[in-house]
């Protein structure tokens, strides 16, 4: 996995969170599959709908907390992930 430090853009700008579709008992074989990069200050009540049910494993930059729900539109259980 990339460390939390390490998160950053296609153009270098600050990246909030990356989630991966594959994980792994195995530390190094984690943050695999397909990624989904998630912006500093980014409010999406939705995910895409592949990514539904699909997220394994993810890494949380510093300065920023990933807040998730279970259900669409914000509802449900909330958990929410820092660096």
């Amino acid at each position: 996995c990339p460390t939390a430090a390490d998160l950053q853009g296609v153009n270098g700008t600050r990246v909030c969170a990356e989630l991966f579709t594959d994980d792994s008992p195995y530390y190094d074989q984690c943050c695999g599959g397909k990624s989904l990069v998630v912006e500093c200050g980014a409010d999406a009540p939705y995910v895409p709908w592949e990514w539904s049910g699909s997220v394994s494993s993810l890494v949380v930059g510093p300065r920023c907390q990933l807040t998730v729900w279970a259900l669409p539109g914000k509802h449900g259980k909330m958990k929410t992930f820092g660096p």
